[in-house]
């Protein structure tokens, strides 16, 4: 009897013990909150790529409509090579028309705003307007999933083949978490796209004067704090999915699931994810890029003696909470030498971690320097002498 209140007696010496030292639960355990009945799953810091959970996010399955977001990619570059326009007029075909599963009912041989169709396929999902932006762009959809092919693989996506710009079922088509992570994390550079992905309802006014209603199917941007934007998909193949991103305080996470077991426990998934990251992690302003780097910077051949340099852009560095990571700065210097521009490099700075480089980001004058004339020389050798 003794030995059994010594057990019990040390069992809770044990408890007491790990409470009283605020101990972090392992990695396991985490692993272990955040698994779900999902084929695969990721959640990715989007500032640094920093991979903060994964579960299969390389294997290959169906994605359904998620493969959208190439097709919604591809269309904010046409319009950034000058190709396309949100005010283009595209006369739409028989073809795309009669796409079957989610459809906005867009009508053959008659002319729709490219902006309508867009707004169709990244709010509702539209099949039809997915193929009519396709064959516009393009010529013709199987020359447009080249085109997607194509740009996958330029993005790195290893584990990725297009078959049609819809994801309607098609045998030899798949792709990975980890890869569609790649192709939001370039479609969320496009401002217009964070316009269209916010609107919960809307309405398609089709050119005869008939309405569709239009409702965002990703629900998490109205019931998910910070949610911008996202790309749901189902089939029977693939399952219940969805990749979505969330911002709060400058800190943005990016979540896929692949092969949840229904609609809902996709969003319940990738909020726990969410909820995960932000609750264990945060993004730190590290290198202010509006604060000078180096002062006083002497210049050669100019009107001004000296000027401040400047990092190009912010950096935001990912830390643990309750963590005091590290970060080194080593940087190269070039001469500096009028004239020069504003916004001109002068420099490279390397953000280090443990070693290793993070980030390679351009070292800047934020002012012209005019080039010091012969008047000036004379003027600068008598004020010395």
């Amino acid at each position: 009897m003794k030995k059994y209140y010594v057990s019990i007696f040390s069992v809770l010496l044990i408890i007491a013990l790990s409470l009283c030292s605020g101990a972090m639960p392992s990695v396991s355990a985490e692993n272990d909150f955040l698994k779900n009945d999902a084929k695969a799953s990721l959640l990715v810091d989007y500032e640094t790529g920093t991979v903060l959970y994964e579960n299969n996010s390389n294997a290959r399955f169906p994605i359904a409509s998620m493969v959208k977001l190439m097709t919604i990619l591809l269309t904010y570059e046409a319009i950034d090579n000058g190709s396309l326009t949100l005010d283009t007029t595209i006369i739409t075909s028989e073809n795309a028309s009669g796409m079957g599963g989610s459809q906005v009912f867009i009508d053959p041989y008659v002319e729709y705003r490219a902006e309508d169709l867009l707004k169709s396929v990244v709010m509702a999902s539209a099949n039809d307007a997915s193929v009519a932006l396709a064959e516009y762009i393009s010529g013709s959809e199987s020359a447009f999933v080249s085109l997607m092919n194509k740009r996958a693989n330029e993005l790195g996506m290893k584990n990725t083949l297009y078959a049609n710009c819809t994801g309607l079922p098609a045998p030899e088509q798949y792709s990975s978490a980890y890869d569609c992570f790649l192709v939001l994390k370039q479609l969320l550079k496009h401002e217009h796209y964070h316009t269209l992905s916010t609107i919960w309802m809307d309405k398609l006014v089709h050119p005869s004067g008939r309405e569709t209603e239009l409702v965002n199917t990703n629900k998490l941007i109205r019931y998910y704090e910070g949610c911008d934007c996202g790309k749901t998909g189902s089939t029977s193949e693939a399952g219940y999915c969805l990749t979505a991103s969330c911002i709060r305080n400058d800190f943005r996470l990016v979540a896929v699931v692949i092969g949840s077991k229904n609609g809902q426990q996709r969003f319940t998934d990738v909020s726990s994810l969410f909820n995960y990251g932000f609750a264990n992690y945060e993004n730190k302003l590290i290198l202010d890029s509006q604060t000078p780097y180096l002062t006083d910077v002497e210049v050669r051949m100019s009107k001004q003696k000296t000027v401040d340099v400047y990092a190009k852009e912010s950096f935001y560095g990912l830390s643990r909470k309750g963590n005091n990571d590290e970060y080194e700065f080593k940087y190269e210097l070039d001469e500096i030498k009028a004239p020069i521009k504003a916004g001109e490099k002068v420099g490279t700075l390397l953000v280090t971690k443990q070693g290793q480089v993070v980030k390679e980001i351009d070292l800047i004058v934020n002012s012209d320097l005019q080039k010091l004339t012969y008047f000036d020389s004379i003027k600068r050798i008598a004020e010395n002498w």
